[in-house]
């Protein structure tokens, strides 16, 4: 998977308008806010499970963790992953740039007269 069909898949919008109970910019901001907490609760959780089964099973100790430099395939690796969850965390307002570029564009009816009109 190339890095723009990542952050693409991680932006697809789901069907149906979106119910906004807050003002719009408020409701925005709130999304994004959720969306960055949410990543970060998930992460949380595995990385404290990861920690406590390695140090139980006495693969490693914790402070090994802060002493690690990734090689450069893990560094890309991490890179990649860092887009995509800014794509995800960052989704509504791509979706909202996506619908002005849509309301904005000339209906296909009016296309379809204009290339009439050029033959």
């Amino acid at each position: 998977m190339s890095v723009n069909d990542a952050i693409a898949e991680a932006g697809a919008k789901a069907a149906g308008k979106r119910p906004y109970f807050l003002d719009e910019e408020a409701e925005t901001v709130l999304a994004i806010t959720m969306a960055a907490v949410q990543e970060l609760a998930v992460a949380r959780q595995r990385i404290d499970t990861l920690e406590r089964l390695l140090e139980g099973k006495g693969v490693l100790d914790r402070s090994e963790i802060d002493a690690f430099v990734p090689d450069r395939n893990a560094a890309a690796e991490r890179a990649l992953a860092n887009q995509e969850l800014i794509a995800r965390v960052l989704r509504i307002v791509q979706q909202r740039g996506e619908a002005v570029d849509i309301a904005n564009d000339p209906a296909s009816e009016d296309v379809a007269e204009e290339i009439g009109a050029d033959s």
